[in-house]
């Protein structure tokens, strides 16, 4: 088998409780209801997700835990996310893999397999919409701090070979927002020259141009504030290869930061089709 999907997702805490989110979240809210249905066509085995809260200092940390089970509260927001309990199976063989493949290629990879060790908001809060059942195993990995962009994509290439290489119906996930000048007031909108950069970075997506979006990356996440470094975006154009068929769901604010729903289905998938839009400024 190999990647079904790849996709970009959102994860502003505003957006855990539905019925508590914001009028200005409504698209961003649509948009992952509609890429649920994209996952519900897909059926796949296992989610692979980064998440840029899941922030480890020097390594590369892999979670092999066979049931993900716990009760988030999450400590940068807990008057939004609070008492919030999840259930998710996890997939150890496939982490193990993973793990090896990164060891081998030279990388400092973890296996993290602890039932005691509760997930971030950067993981829960799209699950939530993405597997609303919790029937679909999941990995999840670290952002990293201490590993460059380069490094971080050599570790999404290795990544990106193990699953085309596997037997399973795989969808990699990049949970993270473009640009990431917080500010005060959830209702804010990146910059007009942040929004700009954020269109142009989506525009290299939506044309599978992924060399330019990677030579872009460097730049545009130093002057746009993207979210980690940039680094989930890293790892999201590591695993990908080739030419891709992408759909835009959304694009949205929250404190200034600029969200994206994106997925990309490589050209030997055949989904069914969802229409794409161009993303405008607000």
């Amino acid at each position: 088998m190999t990647i079904e999907l790849g996709m970009l997702v959102p994860h502003t805490p505003r957006m855990c409780h539905e019925d508590q989110a914001p009028k200005f979240l409504n698209e961003i809210i649509e948009g992952m209801h509609q890429t649920a249905r994209v996952i519900e066509d897909v059926k796949p085995d296992v989610i692979v997700m980064i998440s840029c809260h899941w922030l480890s200092s020097f390594q590369h940390f892999v979670d092999a835990t066979p049931e993900h089970k716990g009760v988030l509260t999450a400590f940068e927001c807990p008057e939004l996310i609070s008492d919030v309990r999840y259930r998710y199976p996890g997939d150890e063989d496939l982490s193990t893999q993973l793990v090896e493949a990164g060891i081998e290629a030279g990388l400092p990879i973890v296996k993290v397999n602890d039932p005691t060790y509760v997930w971030d908001y950067g993981t829960v809060v799209p699950l939530r919409y993405l597997v609303p059942n919790g029937d679909i195993p999941v990995i999840d990995l670290s952002v990293t701090w201490a590993a460059s962009l380069e490094e971080t994509y050599v570790w999404g290439q290795q990544i990106g070979k193990v699953l085309r290489e596997s037997d399973k119906r795989v969808i990699f996930a990049s949970s993270g927002a473009l640009s990431h000048n917080l500010v005060r007031g959830p209702e804010a909108m990146p910059s007009l020259s942040e929004q700009a950069l954020d269109r142009q970075f989506i525009d290299y997506l939506q044309q599978s141009d992924l060399s330019s979006a990677w030579n872009m990356l460097p730049q545009y996440a130093k002057n746009a504030g993207v979210e980690s470094g940039g680094r989930h975006l890293a790892m999201l154009l590591g695993v990908l290869e080739g030419n891709h068929k992408s759909d835009y769901y959304g694009y949205g604010q929250s404190s200034g930061s600029g969200n994206v729903i994106m997925t990309f289905e490589p050209q030997h998938a055949k989904l069914h089709p969802h229409p794409s839009h161009t993303v405008e400024a607000k």
